[in-house]
């Protein structure tokens, strides 16, 4: 390609991919036939050792449930090629899928739209931009390890979203760009979670349906952890020194103008920082920490998140009306409200647009009939029979394609561990390493999977394409999926249990 064709070169629009992947999964059902297995129920001990129960599927139940043939447009509660976007946003519930998580976006959004118009964060930066200077090597690696934790030991994902809002900011203000906000945040939680010992929402539920002690196995996945979060930290930190002596070489230059600009107005205004100022910032702050609380002690999750940051919004613009911010009215709490919401509508429709392809392929229910079962009982046969060692390599490659339908990871857990831990005693691997298999697998791709809400709406907060992000991703993510694969390779031959 020559270089003015490179110049006219642009990624497509995350909407453009989506949709070419629909079409490619509505001719796929014309290919293959829509499935479906029995689903049983297994008890299982979770970390806090209470007994709990989950529906999964009977692995030798499978049957072919006919033709799964979508057409281009769908009535009652079928779905078509050009049903994609309204049923992928309406489906699912309060507790996730996608309309759980649009509703989350837009409320996030709407109330960190009320703290940044304040004015508080960019007051905030530049009354300490003086004294961080050069402090940025402690405050990467610091905040990267602290996000990793997040993930390992809490599941944290959702949550890394507020935190972009704030650190983003900061982060470009000194001199980086939104990519570096993007993978201290976002990338430090998902390796956390890929590689975690104990996160009940993924190893934790896998080891329960597997069969598996709960917890077992926790020595060699934190020697996994340490490695991987120094591993990610040290592919940030390079990154992110290469920015700062070259911010034109950002794929984030031109969209990070928005907050270039943003904190050079500030510094035109030259608004002193005072008490409303801190006041709103303590508000944030005090937010987040109950979040953490509530996520960590009383298994918050979206509603119970999304109702805690609406709460933080509210009082940061009584605060901010009250202490004429940036000369902010009563009003002026409603009309940031709504800029904050829609500037994360985009990121909330790709969401719903995503969640389209798994409705188009069936859904991800094991007991109703889809192409995806059709496709994950396929790949279960293929895979036996095969040396032991490409086995649990195939296990890891399968684990992350499906991870691009069923992005959570209890829900990828109940839907492919009862086939691969029964199928990892025929082969001769063991059930710990098809659990390892899994949450790498898993993990590891919600770092790069458009159908992920929760890197989608961190993105969108970031004022980041996913094309964009893709495109820097890429080498990061081939290079975690070669480690990855050195890491199950090992376990399979030392016996990992």
């Amino acid at each position: 390609m020559t270089t003015d064709a490179a110049s006219r070169f642009r990624a497509p629009h995350t909407f453009v991919i989506i949709f070419g992947v629909v079409v490619l999964a509505v001719l796929i059902t014309h290919l293959v036939p829509a499935g479906r297995f029995e689903t049983t129920t297994v008890n299982f001990v979770d970390s806090q050792g209470t007994e709990r129960t989950r529906k999964v599927l009977d692995p030798d139940s499978f049957e072919v449930a006919g033709s799964a043939g979508v057409g281009l447009f769908g009535t009652g509660d079928e779905t078509g090629l050009f049903n994609y976007a309204f049923d992928g946003l309406v489906s699912g519930d309060r507790m996730g899928a996608a309309v759980g998580v649009v509703a989350f976006l837009l409320v996030v959004g709407g109330a960190f739209g009320v703290v940044l118009r304040t004015r508080a964060i960019e007051t905030g930066i530049l009354a300490t931009l003086h004294r961080t200077a050069g402090a940025e090597a402690a405050l990467i690696p610091t905040m990267f390890v602290l996000f990793s934790l997040g993930g390992a030991v809490f599941g944290m994902g959702e949550e890394a979203i507020a935190f972009a809002m704030v650190i983003v900011p900061v982060l470009v203000a000194l001199g980086y760009d939104s990519i570096v906000g993007v993978l201290v945040t976002w990338g430090g939680t998902q390796i956390g979670f890929a590689t975690s010992w104990m996160n009940p929402f993924s190893v934790g539920i896998a080891q329960g349906i597997a069969g598996v002690p709960m917890m077992s196995g926790a020595a060699f996945r934190v020697v996994m952890w340490v490695g991987f979060t120094a591993l990610g930290l040290a592919y940030t930190w390079a990154y992110a020194r290469r920015i700062k002596k070259d911010p034109e070489s950002s794929l984030a230059y031109e969209t990070d103008a928005f907050f270039r600009d943003d904190l050079q107005q500030a510094r035109a205004q030259r608004v002193s920082f005072g008490l409303g100022h801190a006041l709103v910032l303590l508000t944030v702050l005090l937010a987040i920490v109950w979040v953490i609380w509530g996520v960590t002690f009383r298994a918050y999750y979206i509603p119970e998140i999304a109702n805690q940051f609406f709460v933080m919004g509210v009082v940061a613009g009584v605060i901010g009306a009250a202490f004429r911010l940036d000369g902010m009215g009563v009003n002026d709490i409603s009309t940031s409200f709504l800029q904050g919401a829609r500037d994360l509508l985009g990121a909330a429709l790709v969401v719903g647009m995503a969640k389209g392809i798994v409705i188009v392929l069936g859904g991800d229910q094991a007991s109703e009939p889809s192409v995806l079962n059709t496709l994950l009982h396929g790949a279960g046969q293929l895979l036996s029979g095969i040396p032991t060692a490409a086995c649990a390599w195939l296990m890891l490659l399968l684990q992350s394609f499906i991870n691009f339908f069923v992005v959570s990871g209890s829900g990828q857990a109940a839907l492919t561990m009862p086939i691969m831990a029964p199928l990892a005693d025929l082969v001769g691997v063991t059930r710990q390493v098809a659990i390892l298999a899994f949450q790498l697998g898993d993990g590891f791709t919600n770092l790069i999977v458009p159908t992920s809400g929760a890197l989608i709406g961190t993105l969108g907060v970031a004022r980041l394409d996913w094309a964009v992000w893709a495109r820097f991703q890429i080498k990061f993510q081939i290079l975690l999926f070669l480690v990855a694969s050195v890491v199950v390779v090992f376990a399979v031959f030392v016996g990992y249990q």
